[in-house]
């Protein structure tokens, strides 16, 4: 069963998946003006990533608050809507893969890297404008070396762009325009 709601400003969607045992979570998507963000808590208030195949056991409305109660599934990492996320070798591809046919941008940086840091901030800001796009960056240090192998780095910064599990496009170096012009290309391809 799908779910699908229109949220007014500053409308708050809670998904309760409360059920018999003891750990429960809650998933709150919430919109203010015209971002929107999904924040999901389970039990430990550790965030999770969402299998949103539903059964809705109800649904109620009140003023600015429509809560959902189902039996979701939690499992593997998360990505926030408008944030950049951090990854690493382990949660790398189970991010990519759960985005599907998403585009995905992933900034690949060192913590020594003076041109990372500069670009840092612009990469966030891309992420808060392109809504429909999911934001990653993994530092290239020793324990995520294997991952930068595979993805064949050799500059930082360097900026891979996924679609459906494949990198498509390539920008090196801290290069802000090109980076905006491979990210519409792929959105729109």
């Amino acid at each position: 069963m799908a779910l699908n709601l229109s949220l007014s400003p500053s409308m708050v969607v809670v998904v309760d998946t409360s059920s018999s045992s003891s750990s429960s979570s809650s998933s709150y998507l919430t919109r203010s003006g015209s971002s929107s963000r999904v924040i999901t808590k389970n039990g430990n208030n550790s965030v999770s990533n969402l299998n949103l195949s539903l059964s809705f056991r109800s649904v109620r409305k009140s003023a600015s608050v429509v809560t959902v109660r189902s039996s979701l599934e939690t499992t593997g990492p998360t990505v926030t809507v408008g944030q950049v996320t951090e990854v690493n070798k382990d949660t790398f591809w189970p991010i990519v893969k759960a985005a599907g046919d998403k585009t995905v941008v992933l900034d690949m940086y060192t913590q020594w890297c003076g041109p990372c840091k500069v670009i840092a901030p612009r990469f966030q800001e891309l992420s808060e404008k392109y809504l429909d796009v999911v934001f990653l960056k993994l530092d290239c240090n020793q324990e995520n070396k294997p991952l930068a192998k595979e993805l064949g780095i050799r500059v930082v910064p360097t900026f891979k762009i996924l679609k459906d599990n494949k990198v498509v496009k390539e920008v090196t170096g801290a290069k802000f325009d090109d980076l905006v012009v491979a990210i519409d290309t792929v959105r729109s391809s």
